[in-house]
This record gives C-alpha cells, sequence and structure tokens, in this order.
C-alpha cells in the first residue's frame, strides 16, 4: 500500500450512493465497506489501515464492537478522522479521539430541513389529533368529530431547547404559523438567538410559558435527562412536548407519568432509549402520544444531502483541509502533525482552503 492513497472504510448500513460515487471520483481515495455482521477480521484489517473512518451515528444500528472506543483507536494506528455520516455522534467517544490526534466531524445541517418539518409535523399530529381520529376512524363508529376536536397551534408560543441548524428553521416554520417561538441555547448570546427568529429565554422560563417544548440539543453530559420529572412539572397544564433531538435527554418514565396525570397534553416523540422501543413500552400504550422510530432526518433529500456533504468533507480533509464540521477543533495542531506523518502531506494554511 502506497503511503500516499487514502483509506476510508465504512461499514453496509444504508447511505445514499452519492457517498460512494463522490469518492470513486478520487484516484488516491479507495473505499472498503465492511459486513457488520461478517468476520471481525475482515473489519479490523480493512480499519487497521484506515485513514477515515465514516460511522454511522445511529446507537442502536451499528454493532459496538465497531463504536469508536479505546479499542477501536488502538488497533486503527493510522486512524486520522471519523466521520459521523450525522449530525449527532453517539457512536464516537470525542475526548479520547482528540486525545489521540483524531479529528471527528458531523454533517451537522445536512438533514435540518428534513428534522424541522418532522417536528411541525407531530406539532400538528398532536395538536389536531389527527392520528388519534385516523385509528378511530379505523375501528370505532359512534364518535363525533368534536370528540377529536383538537386545536390550531397558530398564537401558541412554542419554545425550542437548542436552536442550532434545525432549532433554527423550526422556527421560520413556526413563525409562518403565527406562534411566538421562546429558545434557550447556552452556546448562543442572546442577540444571536434573536437573528435566529426567537426570543431568548432561560429553560426555566421557557418550561412555564410554552405550549409546546420542542428539543433540538446534542446528547451531552450536561443535556442526558435534562428533562426529567421536575422539568416536566415545570411546564404549562396541558402543554405538548415534542424531540427530535436524541433518546435519553428526556427521562422516558418521567414523560409517562406526567402524560398519564394529564399534568402534559401530549407528546410526540421520534427518539428514544432503546430503537426502536420495545412493543410493549408503556409510552406506545397512550393514544395521547404520536411515535416515530428516529426517522425525522430520514427522508430521501436528506440523505442524499448528508452522503454528499460526508464524502465532500471527507475528500476535503484527505487533500489537507480542515474540515468545515469540525467536531473538537481543539485537535487541529496534534491533527496536523500526525496527517503530515501519516500520509507525508501537509494539511493547507486557512488562507488556501
Amino acid at each position: 500500500m502506497s503511503a500516499k492513497r487514502k483509506n476510508v472504510v465504512r461499514f453496509d448500513l444504508p447511505v445514499n450512493p452519492a457517498f460512494d460515487e463522490r469518492l470513486a471520483r478520487e484516484s488516491d481515495i479507495d473505499l472498503s465497506v465492511c459486513a457488520r455482521t461478517g468476520p471481525e477480521s475482515a473489519g479490523w484489517a480493512a480499519l487497521e489501515g484506515a485513514h477515515v473512518y465514516h460511522v454511522s451515528a445511529a446507537k442502536d444500528e451499528l454493532p459496538r464492537k465497531w463504536f469508536v472506543g479505546a479499542e477501536l483507536l488502538a488497533r486503527s494506528p493510522m486512524l486520522l478522522c471519523v466521520s459521523s455520516a450525522g449530525a449527532g455522534y453517539d457512536t464516537v467517544d470525542v475526548p479520547a479521539c482528540t486525545r489521540a490526534g483524531i479529528a471527528v466531524v458531523n454533517q451537522a445541517g445536512g438533514n435540518a430541513n428534513s428534522v424541522a418539518e418532522h417536528a411541525l409535523g407531530l406539532m400538528l399530529a398532536l395538536s389536531r389529533r389527527i392520528v388519534e381520529c385516523d385509528q378511530r376512524l379505523r375501528h370505532e363508529r359512534g364518535f363525533s368529530r368534536e370528540d377529536v376536536m383538537g386545536h390550531e397551534i397558530g398564537g401558541k408560543v412554542l419554545g425550542l431547547v437548542g436552536i442550532g441548524h434545525v432549532g433554527t428553521r423550526v422556527a421560520t416554520l413556526a413563525r409562518a404559523f403565527g406562534m411566538t417561538v421562546l429558545a434557550t441555547d447556552p452556546y448562543l448570546t442572546e442577540e444571536e438567538i434573536g437573528r435566529r427568529g426567537a426570543a431568548s429565554a432561560a429553560l426555566e422560563e421557557l418550561l412555564a410559558r410554552a405550549d409546546i417544548v420542542s428539543l433540538h440539543c446534542p446528547r451531552a453530559w450536561d443535556t442526558l435527562g435534562m428533562i426529567d420529572a421536575r422539568a416536566l412539572q415545570r411546564m404549562k397544564q396541558g402543554a405538548l412536548f415534542v424531540t427530535t433531538a436524541r433518546g435519553g435527554i428526556h427521562d422516558e418514565a418521567a414523560l409517562f407519568a406526567a402524560l398519564r396525570s394529564g399534568h402534559i397534553g401530549g407528546a410526540g416523540l421520534d427518539v428514544w432509549d432503546q430503537e426502536p422501543p420495545p412493543l410493549d413500552h408503556p409510552l406506545l400504550k397512550l393514544d395521547n402520544v404520536v411515535a416515530s422510530f428516529h426517522t425525522a432526518g430520514v427522508t430521501h433529500e436528506a440523505r442524499r444531502n448528508m452522503a454528499a456533504i460526508a464524502a465532500e468533507q471527507i475528500v476535503g480533509a484527505l487533500k489537507g483541509g480542515r474540515p468545515p464540521r469540525l467536531v473538537n477543533p481543539e485537535v487541529w495542531p496534534a491533527y496536523a502533525a500526525r496527517f503530515e506523518a501519516v500520509l507525508g502531506l501537509p494539511v493547507q494554511p486557512p488562507d488556501s482552503e
């Protein structure tokens, strides 16, 4: 294997053809696609020579042995970059990568339109009781239209927990419906939140004022369990809860209790502690829950866009450029030194990118 050839590895989870097609246009990049359930030796052999590992962000689709952790890093001495296939990176130990001088990149924003549309869809389905009406119409007669009467979302207060790529798009769509939008985001100033289309509010204030609370924050040490029993109790009586973020940010047992008691009027859930949730999951038994299978960002358009930007980012990185969606920017000096040592090429200075 020539030191100047670049090796990219991924496993055989669904990826839009745009990813493989873009890499195939580079004469010095080789792509290996390994079987998730195939012989472990084949996967390890590919990773031992990999410069980039394009890894699924779905924690319940990828076998844990292929998560990016201490063991995988120790067995991948040539690895320079870990590319998450999604906006999240639940399958990647980012601090371990940083310590090893490995860049971690994601595809933040690539599926923002799809996720935002799904979040609005959940809000509408809950407010207008669309799913409940559909199910009753298929199985019952004798109920009246007033029995499934819902509410408009226009004029309501929407509280966004996180206003990044997706949250900003949700704010735009919500304002088109005539909603008042509040947002909390510890990484943004009040002025920047305003530029993104929302009024800044602390989390406690947002929970107390919002008719609908929608989560758009990453799964991290400071967000795990953030929406617990206390937070749910802070919400308005009858308010709706929607999440297209990540499982684990909200406490499922506490949410079930709040829904059963009637304190929370309904929940639209795209993400779960375990995906898919078991068939006997208590939340799936409630009529005021609209459930989906982490599909908010899974559209034909989003999948193609995510694959295309992922491949372009990998190509740019392997040419020595600084990735535009670098999760751990503090790694850059160590990464640059390793890049030159492994590939015999310098990283490009910022003004040449």
